[in-house]
């Protein structure tokens, strides 16, 4: 395993062996200097120490060239570790905690100097001061990196305030009143409130059918980043991402056909923003738009900070039809349960029927009584039980 180090590893490792002899000498000498070892070897004093002091720096360096290749693999392992981690951060989060660290440092180094002249405790406050102040002003960059370097969303907010100082004016004077002029369009060119699409809601593919349903009104809005994104998805080395990033340009492209004049592209984008879910907040925010998405995570970002989100998913389990406990239905039964004679069926929805003693209907329609249902976060089950014990339990025309 350690002889496989390579020409850099190697020099690393002698000044590791180096480093060691040198701490090695310096403790035989703080040995023989002592007040002990002129006590106890008296005449024989100088000729022992220089035996101790290369014994000590020897045996010190050898030590070093033998754990140099443990302390080399450990240190290069520690520093993937980290790489890892950080890969994960978003590039927003690290900027903050950095921006964060310096101001804190910097507090700490002014403050610092005035505390060092406290009598005992002195000389160790700076240092606790910046620890302190240090992890305080990572803590708050990061949890604040939006207000830090989201310029855009003050300068929204300016424009806001001057919007309703020029209103409350006009009012004062006799203007017309804003329930006279009608409901305020979010931005030129938009028809009603633009729906703004990420993504997964892109690729998902069902947008289209309900637009054109009349369910969604307003100006379909298409961002340019999240298009570079479907793009970086389409070009994926990974054959299932791929074909999932090619399918969202392809219903893309039909949705453009269909919809000329109620879908745009938008080229608005955030260069201070790395991730693309920011990007889809920041922009709902400055045009006053919705976003329609099926990502639970954006979902709820979003509405902590008030963009409204237009679930597919929540629509979907929304139009799923109620059953109660003792009404009846229809099960065709089509595998075994994970429980003992227990039988499986779906409705065209896709919500699960768990059949109690259903097995021995397997690949048969039956007549079934709700018992119960259960709403977990991965969907809908209803339990059911044939309604029937003898043939009547069959539907006519399935036995």
């Amino acid at each position: 395993m350690y002889n496989k180090l390579s020409k850099t590893e190697r020099i690393v490792r002698i000044i590791i062996a180096i480093s060691f002899g040198g701490l090695g000498f310096t403790g035989g000498l703080l040995f023989v200097l002592s007040d002990f070892y002129r006590i106890t070897f008296q005449e024989k004093s100088f000729w022992l120490g220089i035996i101790i002091l290369s014994g000590l720096t020897g045996l010190a360096l050898v030590i070093g060239f033998m754990m140099g290749p443990f302390l080399i693999r450990q240190t290069q392992r520690l520093i993937r570790w980290w790489e890892t981690k950080l890969i994960k951060v978003p590039t927003a989060d690290l900027m903050g905690a950095v921006f964060g660290l310096i101001i804190g440092l910097i507090i700490a180094s002014l403050i610092g100097p005035s505390l060092s002249g406290i009598p005992i405790i002195g000389r160790y406050l700076p240092l606790i001061i910046s620890i302190l102040l240090g992890y305080l002003g990572l803590s708050l960059g990061m949890k604040k990196r939006e207000e830090v370097f989201n310029l855009n969303r003050f300068r929204n907010i300016t424009v806001k305030k001057k919007e309703t100082r020029t209103e409350e004016g006009e009012a004062a004077f006799g203007a017309v009143t804003a329930e006279s002029a009608g409901p305020v369009q979010p931005e030129s060119g938009f028809s009603g409130i633009p729906k703004i699409l990420d993504t997964s809601v892109i690729i998902d593919g069902r947008v289209s059918d309900i637009y054109q349903t009349g369910f969604l009104s307003g100006t379909i809005v298409v961002p340019k980043f999240v298009l570079m994104e479907l793009q970086h998805i389409a070009d994926s080395s990974d054959a299932l991402k791929r074909n999932r990033g090619r399918r969202g340009l392809d219903i893309l492209n039909n949705m453009r056909k269909e919809m000329v004049s109620d879908i745009q592209v938008m080229d608005t984008d955030f260069p201070e923003t790395a991730e693309v879910d920011a990007k889809l907040v920041l922009l709902a925010q400055q045009i006053n738009g919705d976003i329609l998405t099926n990502d639970y995570n954006l979902n709820k970002v979003a509405e902590l900070q008030g963009v409204r989100v237009l679930n597919i998913n929540d629509l979907v389990n929304a139009l799923k039809p109620v059953f109660l406990p003792g009404e009846e239905m229809i099960v065709h039964v089509i595998k075994e349960g994970k429980e003992q004679r227990q039988g499986i069926g779906y409705l065209d929805d896709g919500t699960m029927i768990v059949v109690d003693m259903g097995k021995k209907y397997i690949n048969q329609t039956i007549y079934a009584v709700v018992t119960s249902v259960l709403q977990t976060s991965a969907g809908r089950m209803i339990f059911v039980k044939p309604k029937y014990t003898d043939k009547r339990v069959f539907v006519e025309g399935e036995v």
